[in-house]
């Protein structure tokens, strides 16, 4: 592992503090920092795993993977920044579903020429993210069809979607982790056959969750202060706010569980990368997203609605289209994971060249 990173964490808190203004800086320090307590994290993920099983395992990666956007996402939302928090959800699904994915199955097809996972799992999930786009989705035409009349219901019908979206999203953690739980449980291994370092015993669960605590809320802190420094950081390379909520801003959010997805899949536990590359992205979809509307009618200066623009609507359609398409086989390869990184990089492209004004 390259701890010897981790010497980035005390420097990118050290620039906040003395040399605030330093934002490139403060950049590339915070994205060195974060690489470690990825790893960190992914180890603690594997060893729970080991106790767990792999759903699980990937359920509580998922959950603490998305902790920092979730406060950075209730940060912005506190100042007031919608566009930007809608853009890094919208990032954050399409970056799970088709780059966290998509570099798992490479990686795991390079060294492994076919991979088997639970396919009722995966069809399973996969509905769960066409039921999210769908959420997604009907707020933004309602915004479009009813025109200026239907302003005034936004708000309302925000909420109530949220409240069923929260619903939905309880009801198939009760589904997979209690009546169902034996098709998304995968495999316990032994802790005699834990793949360890030579000098170092398997850990105890115990200390497993301690350390995938403490590597979450270190990389929440880094990650508060990479955002902070990320817009200057980025315009200085002449990309846009709409690349840097969707695209950047993503993409680091998403380090831990890219990482940790990708690792899992080279050791040939494909259940385990999907449940952490597909979970994280229900997740955002169908618990950020709405506990943030939620909050906004407490914290924030005005009510947030799910009401996306159209290309961010589009790019969700699109991600869920072809993941359900690859994930319903139980079968994955590396031409596969091909696939999904090119539609992720054709999404980069267009938001890279959409103009502010059209994103408004």
């Amino acid at each position: 592992m390259l701890n010897w990173l981790l010497l980035f964490v005390p420097v990118a808190v050290g620039l906040e503090f003395l040399k605030p203004d330093a934002h490139t800086l403060i950049f590339i320090a915070a994205c060195m920092a974060i690489i470690p307590l990825a790893g960190w994290l992914g180890r603690a993920t594997e060893q729970v795993a080991h106790h767990t099983g792999e759903g699980i395992g990937g359920l509580l990666n998922a959950t603490f993977g998305n902790a920092a956007e979730l406060i950075i996402a209730i940060m912005a939302l506190r100042k007031g920044l919608y566009p930007v928090v809608k853009a890094s959800l919208t990032g954050s699904i399409i970056g799970n579903i088709l780059l966290v994915l998509g570099a798992s199955v490479v990686a795991g097809g390079i060294r492994h020429k076919e991979q088997d996972f639970n396919a009722t799992a995966a069809r399973a999930q996969s509905t769960m993210l066409t039921l999210a786009a769908i959420g997604l989705i009907m707020p933004a035409a309602f915004h479009y069809i009813a025109g200026p009349a239907g302003r005034v219901d936004e708000d309302s019908l925000s909420l109530e979607i949220s409240i069923l979206l929260l619903v939905t999203y309880a009801a198939h953690l009760f589904f997979s982790l209690h009546t169902h739980k034996d098709q998304f449980a995968g495999e316990v291994v032994p802790a005699a056959e834990v793949p360890c370092d030579a000098m170092e015993a398997p850990w105890s669960l115990k200390r497993a969750i301690l350390v995938l605590v403490g590597a979450t809320v270190l990389i929440a802190w880094v990650s508060e202060i990479l955002v902070g420094s990320v817009e200057e950081a980025a315009v200085a390379f002449g990309m846009t706010r709409v690349f840097v909520g969707v695209i950047v801003v993503a993409v680091i959010g998403n380090a831990a569980e890219h990482s940790t997805a990708v690792l899992m899949a080279m050791k040939n536990r494909m259940e385990l990368a999907l449940g952490i590359a597909i979970g994280s992205s229900l997740q955002i979809a169908l618990l950020v997203a709405p506990l943030l509307v939620i909050l906004s009618h407490f914290i924030g200066p005005r009510n947030m609605d799910l009401v996306f623009t159209p290309a961010e609507v589009l790019a969700v359609f699109v991600s869920v289209l072809i993941t359900g398409q690859i994930a319903s086989d139980g079968r994955s390869n590396w031409l596969e994971g091909v696939q999904l990184l090119a539609v992720y990089l054709i999404l980069a492209l267009v938001f890279y060249f959409l103009p502010e004004a059209l994103h408004a």
